[in-house]
């Protein structure tokens, strides 16, 4: 018999360990991370008297995987306006915290008697919190829809993003010992670049094929198809030399605008449950014993260091930038550990030989401390609240809350000369960035196309695709202009305003024109001309007129560049798709004070089967029911005395704080799996109608049965053939065998009447 591979058994024992685990830490009421983190230390390495894995670096690209379902499923739940609406906020946060930890850390090294070098990377590994463990805490405990939530998943990206450049500058501090800006600058317009191209790619092309192959969709069909999209965009990410970890949460952001977003999170999740318990046991594997012996003092100091520092470090980014003391401690308590991209750095600065080998066991075993302190410290955060709360001077609580009470509304204003120019350099960005996109893939096919049409005729193709693909982009660049009324007024109030307004436009034709000349000098580059026997003067004096006249085209054939507005327009609704099939959108000058949220009615909560107007929504929670969907049927603004069922999906207007206190009365849902109920004595049997039977001739519906004994007739077998159901009009005859479920006692004394019988 062939032998299983070793992935086999690890999985089993790995999964199994878990399983137990977790069901004790369940039993507990602790978070279920804890479980697979002791699971893993059960069955690594360092744990003698239990079996062990075999295989670990299948284990390892499991684990990889792990992390990537869970990056994905934050994705989406944590869309990219989501981001954008936080982004300085977060921003704020994130770099309050980087700063003071890079600094905390550097500091701590020093005080330890490590070397520079070691020095630098603690700080930049303390730095950085873990994503996965985060979003695993709040699962475990139910907190997505808190209002603190957001800011956290939004900073986490924030962090993600700001390691991927630490990780730049770590890497040329330790081939340079120099720090290079300009490398630091190019890898930031790197990542920017990536993520912009990223964004209004998928947003563009992911929603509609969905829409087109919406109708052939299954459960299954989706689930290959979102998680196909999930690894290809880790694939890119990896191309690009970004972590597989922030091409999955892209991809996530990207199907967080669709419609079928929902479908995918639910469809996805048990996949997530089960590689995500994959990751975490495989960080308990790392746990080592020996190392808390050798180190205990050193890790001790850096954990105490990291609970204290890091935390109140994001509290008080979050205070600087704007948010209220409960929001910012609750947030804050939650980056009170070091997780994956730690350890990337970690054996960055291994691989160059520039940190001692000690330092990555402690980082790691740091990082299994805090993360199994993480839902206790996250769990701390409202009794430190309220601690202070009773503990501030009340002057000093109301500069802190930094909350104004009441609407906050953003009153119009008028269109700026710096808004103005502001938004014509974002246009320029944006619009040069799918360019640029654009033509590496033109000049990829263009590589290829010459290779099979050599010669004059195969470079004047490549060239005349990729410049009637990059058209209407460029006329976009040079072109546009949707602000008419608005640069008329500008350019009346002053001639500074019109030399800038005619700069800037200017500026967008001369873009075009560079764009277009480089188009044409990858093309017909100087190798080609000297083929052609043509010298360099004329040549260049030939793609620099060339490209002036395909610029001055572009203007002249501006009417025909009406699909660009198609193409807009198709984004514009991909991006709004999912907010549009709201009932009605929630205007910006709203939404500080103004939400929408669905819920799904569980059988189990005390509104199932009330009237509108029988529930405390409005009373208690001052919020609105907009509409009410129940399978392929919406009711939009149901009257007050419309009957609510259980599973309906219900949206809900009002204040966001509101509708997170309605959420558990509405979503009651049992996180028991099973429920266990008493045991029945329903049972079934069987009984002869004998030839002195007082039934013999009567019909089942004059029989009394049901009315009298609660008897429920399933069956009659009549001559060796089965009568299943049998109608009411059907008369019972002798030798009949009655099949009938009832009630033992019930049926005890429905057999009385037939002493022969068999039950």
């Amino acid at each position: 018999m062939e032998s299983l591979p070793a992935l086999f058994s690890d999985l089993a024992l790995i999964l199994v360990t878990a399983g137990i685990t977790t069901v004790i830490f369940k039993w507990l009421k602790q978070p279920v991370v804890l479980g697979y983190i002791i699971a893993g230390f059960l069955i690594g390495p360092n744990f003698e008297w239990f079996p062990v894995i075999n295989d670990h670096t299948s284990v390892e690209t499991w684990s990889e995987i792990g992390m990537v379902f869970m990056l994905f499923g934050i994705g989406l739940e944590f869309s990219f306006k989501k981001l954008k609406k936080v982004g300085g906020t977060v921003g704020i946060t994130a770099l309050t915290e980087l700063v003071t930890m890079c600094v905390v850390g550097f500091v701590l090294g020093k005080i330890l008697g490590w070397s520079q070098m070691d020095c630098i990377f603690l700080g930049a590994m303390l730095s950085i919190s873990s994503t996965t463990i985060i979003a695993k805490a709040f699962d475990d405990m139910r907190l997505h829809r808190e209002k603190f939530s957001g800011n956290v998943i939004g900073e986490l990206v924030v962090e993600d993003l700001e390691a991927v450049l630490l990780m730049v500058i770590l890497s040329t501090l330790a081939v340079s010992k120099s720090f290079d800006g300009m490398q630091l600058l190019y890898s930031m317009l790197k990542l920017g670049f990536f993520l912009l191209v990223w964004f209004i790619g998928g947003i563009f092309l992911v929603p509609t094929v969905l829409r087109w192959a919406r109708k052939f969709m299954s459960e299954e069909t989706l689930t290959v198809f979102a998680v196909g999209l999930c690894f290809m965009m880790v694939v890119l990410a990896n191309l690009a030399g970004f972590s597989s970890a922030l091409g999955a949460f892209i991809m996530g952001s990207i199907l967080a605008e669709t419609l079928e977003a929902e479908m995918i999170h639910k469809l996805t999740t048990p996949i997530k449950n089960l590689f995500g318990a994959v990751f975490f046991v495989s960080v308990g594997m790392l746990v080592d014993p020996k190392i808390l012996v050798d180190y205990w003092w050193q890790i001790l100091v850096i954990t105490l260091v990291l609970l204290f520092f890091k935390p109140m470090s994001n509290v008080a980014g979050r205070l600087i930038a704007g948010l209220g003391l409960k929001q910012s401690i609750q947030g804050g308590f939650c980056f009170s550990q070091i997780g994956e991209f730690s350890f990337i750095i970690a054996s960055l600065g291994l691989s160059y030989g520039v940190i001692d080998e000690f330092l990555y066991p402690i980082i790691v075993s740091v990082s299994i401390i805090t993360t199994f302190l993480t839902p206790y410290a996250i769990k701390a955060a409202l009794p430190t609240y309220n601690w202070v709360n009773r503990h501030v001077p009340k002057h000093w609580l109301s500069h802190l809350e930094n909350q104004e009470s009441g609407i906050k509304v953003k009153s119009g204003q008028k269109v700026s000369m710096a808004s103005f120019v502001g938004r014509q350099f974002k246009h320029i960005i944006i619009y040069v960035a799918i360019v640029i996109a654009v033509l590496f893939l033109c000049f990829w096919g263009g590589s290829v196309i010459m290779d099979y049409v050599p010669g004059l005729w195969g470079n004047a193709i490549s060239v005349a695709i990729t410049l009637i693909l990059a058209s209407p982009f460029l006329w976009a660049i040079g072109f546009r202009h949707t602000l008419v009324g608005t640069t008329k007024k500008l350019m009346e109030n002053s001639r500074f305003n019109q030399t800038i307004i005619l700069s800037i436009f200017i500026i967008r034709f001369i873009v075009v024109w560079v764009v277009a000349t480089s188009v044409l000098r990858h093309f017909f580059n100087a190798s080609f001309w000297m083929r052609l026997g043509i010298g360099a003067p004329w040549y260049r004096m030939f793609n620099i007129g060339m490209a002036l006249i395909y610029t001055v085209l572009l203007r002249v054939l501006s009417p025909a560049m009406k699909f660009h507005k198609h193409i807009e327009e198709r984004f514009t609704e991909n991006l709004n798709k999912r907010q549009q099939s709201q009932v009605f959108a929630i205007p910006e000058i709203l939404q500080e004070n103004c939400h929408l949220q669905k819920m799904t009615l569980s059988p189990d909560s005390v509104y199932s089967g009330q009237l509108i107007k029988e529930t405390d929504f409005r009373d208690n929670y001052n919020v609105s029911v907009v509409s009410v969907e129940r399978g392929k049927q919406l009711f939009e603004l149901p009257k007050s005395d419309f009957q609510l069922f259980p599973y309906d999906k219900i949206t809900f207007v009002g204040h966001e704080d509101h509708l997170r206190l309605l959420l558990g009365r509405v979503e009651a849902f049992d996180d028991t799996l099973i429920q266990e109920h008493e045991e029945s004595d329903v049972d079934l049997y069987k009984v002869e109608v004998r030839p002195n039977s007082p039934y013999v001739g009567v019909t089942l519906m004059d029989s009394g049965l049901a009315e009298n004994f609660d008897a429920m007739i399933i069956a009659i077998e009549r001559d060796g053939q089965f009568i299943l159901n049998p109608s009411a009009k059907i008369a019972f005859q002798p030798a009949d065998l009655v099949w009938f479920v009832a009630q033992k006692e019930r049926a005890e004394v429905l057999m009385r009447y037939n002493p022969e019988t068999m039950p």
